[in-house]
């Protein structure tokens, strides 16, 4: 993952956007495919797949917080 510097709020909130968009085209097509399906195991496997990416992606804003 590249390093990015962070000088401003605004910095700060293109950031959080393109990661965000990161994670939902990873993770969300996967999440929608199986809702469309009614696949209820897959949906479960695809929601925990989701919530982890934003998990990490929360923490690695922590940890570059911490580095400073």
């Amino acid at each position: 993952m590249e390093t990015v510097e962070i000088g401003s709020r605004g910095d700060f909130a293109l950031w959080t956007i393109q990661r965000a968009q990161e994670i939902v085209t990873s993770e969300g097509a996967a999440f929608a495919m199986a809702a469309r399906d009614m696949n209820e195991e897959e949906l479960a496997q695809t929601a925990a797949a989701l919530g982890k990416a934003i998990s990490e992606a929360m923490m690695e804003v922590f940890d570059g917080l911490m580095s400073d």
